[in-house]
């Protein structure tokens, strides 16, 4: 355990604007420079994203719950599809992690503040306006995005709306703030340690955090290029992807997936790091494997530059590339399956209580297996074939992202509320949000696997008339997922606004410098250095 020792008065002139309380008003969130308010800014401003690309699945899967056109055109139902992706990979699930990260690391590391307070701030406020483009691109003529969330060339070339400028734009920006976020973390966990905290006592969320950012300074990048090809080609009479100019179609999708599959684990990876601080709390046991953890998080980094072109196996690529790729995919299954294995392994025989947060890591546990092995199933290069394209890829990355990520958030949420705010939440509420949340999500999307191994194809306003009872259940778990959400708004707001006063350290198991502070956590925090016994 790590104890606080305050015998260094000198080291109190460590932080950089030195006032002793919160500044009042607008200008507190505006301008500020502390962790605590930019990662609360950070997730409230995931959560609305959250709801916003909720709210376009609520569209989508309103227009499908019958055969026929009801309510959309074509055009706007594939608007909806890919506005929906774009905010909730770069609007919802990353700043949510983002938010995560500011309020956490330094508390878990022992220091004062993030290394580089003023980009801090700067790395979020740009974030708004990204979001403000591309949602105002849905009201140019011709539309927003209508080429799904990968913008696959010559859709999104030749045959895209006017406003595709504004997406490339807001893709920009928003990477931009992910680089600058990613630095941030980088040099916080490397330089601003408290004395005593080696690597290998570092929390596993600042060490997947550490891992997550190196993977988002390397491919956004990437994604930058892409998206500027994609712009020259459109406005500028290059051919970087149109065959007749000598380009390639083809590329784009090599291109494209090497920053996107490194992106599905750095969505997936901060998650780890939570549920590997909640199991061990709630099992009232230390983590089993710490260090196996930890080189398995590094080797799901490495390895997903290895795998981009399962995406492409429908592509027509050599069948030497094809085995490749699938014995790579299969491969990096196994530091995944390490990871599930120490978390089951850690509640083995503990003393396990079952406290909102520990729900949803269990839930998490379960469901992202199943994530996992369909995607094992994709890997296998022949039936990938089959399902390629269908609903089941649907089912399968909606498991990863939505009853992954998602679920880790709301359970780190939980989990960490009593600290942010002072107060406990609501447990009978959390349960309920909980039991909500776990069984809409499995109406929602279970079925689909049986849709895609049917033939559904994916992104279509339209269906054969054999699909149809399948698909008015999944909408039915679709309505009921988004409406099980605004419980968990409830809770946040009634936690904010009072309740049971909450102690230093709310839960019995949990371990770390963050339970040593005072909860509410104070406005600043570790001005002189924890010592690390």
């Amino acid at each position: 355990m790590s104890t606080i020792t305050q015998d260094s008065p000198a080291a109190q002139d460590v932080h950089h604007d030195d006032h002793h309380e919160a500044p009042k008003g607008i200008k507190r969130w505006l301008f500020t420079t502390n962790h605590k308010d930019i990662g609360t800014l950070y997730l409230w401003f995931s959560f609305i994203m959250f709801l916003t690309g909720g709210a376009m699945a609520m569209v989508i899967r309103a227009e499908l719950f019958q055969p026929g056109l009801q309510l959309v055109e074509p055009n706007f139902f594939n608007q909806m599809t890919t506005v929906h992706g774009l905010i909730m990979v770069f609007g919802a699930v990353m700043p949510a992690f983002t938010g995560l990260a500011n309020w956490l690391i330094p508390m878990m590391i022992g220091a004062p503040d993030m290394a580089l307070p003023r980009m801090n701030n700067w790395s979020f406020w740009i974030l708004p306006f990204a979001f403000a483009i591309l949602l105002s691109s849905l009201f140019m003529e011709g539309g927003g995005p209508n080429f799904g969330w990968t913008f696959y060339a010559p859709l999104s070339t030749t045959y895209s709306p006017d406003s595709t400028a504004l997406f490339v734009f807001s893709v920009h920006i928003m990477g931009m703030s992910s680089i600058m976020g990613a630095i941030n973390v980088i040099v916080t966990i490397v330089n601003m340690r408290a004395p005593g905290m080696t690597w290998m006592k570092l929390p596993l969320f600042v060490w997947t955090w550490l891992i997550t950012a190196f993977l988002l300074i390397a491919v956004m990048p990437v994604l930058a290029g892409t998206v500027t090809m994609v712009l020259t080609d459109k406005y500028f009479g290059t051919s970087f992807f149109d065959a007749a100019g000598g380009g390639d179609p083809v590329m784009f999708q090599h291109i494209f997936w090497f920053f996107g599959h490194p992106e599905v684990y750095i969505m997936i990876l901060p998650s780890f790091g939570i549920i590997s601080a909640i199991i061990p709390a709630f099992s009232r046991k230390r983590l089993f494997g710490y260090s196996s953890m930890v080189y398995a998080t590094a080797s799901i980094a490495i390895l997903s530059f290895l795998v981009w072109a399962h995406h492409m196996f429908t592509t027509g690529m050599p069948v030497f590339a094809e085995l490749f790729f699938m014995y790579c995919t299969m491969l990096i299954a196994v530091p995944t399956g390490v990871k599930v294995f120490n978390w089951v392994a850690t509640m083995w025989r503990g003393s396990i209580s079952f406290e909102t947060p520990m729900l949803f890591a269990v839930a998490f546990i379960i469901l992202f297996t199943i994530g996992g092995f369909s995607g094992l199933m994709l890997a296998i290069t022949p039936v990938d074939f089959q399902y390629h394209d269908t609903y089941f890829v649907v089912a399968h990355f909606h498991y990863v992202l939505v009853s992954g990520a998602i679920f880790s958030i709301m359970a780190g949420a939980y989990y960490w509320l009593p600290k942010w705010t002072g107060n406990m939440y609501d447990e009978k509420l959390g349960r309920i949000h909980f039991w909500c949340s776990v069984i809409s999500v499995n109406v929602l999307f279970f079925p689909m696997h049986f849709l895609g191994l049917a033939g559904m194809p994916r992104r279509i306003p339209d269906y054969a008339v054999q699909f149809a009872d399948v698909n008015q259940i999944v909408s039915i778990g679709g309505f009921a997922f988004g409406l099980s959400q605004l419980i968990f708004l409830a809770v946040v707001l009634k936690c904010i606004r009072g309740g049971e006063k909450a102690v230093a350290k709310p839960w019995d198991g949990a371990e770390g410098l963050e339970w040593t502070l005072p909860s509410p956590a104070p406005y600043h925090t570790f001005s002189t250095p924890p010592e690390i016994k």
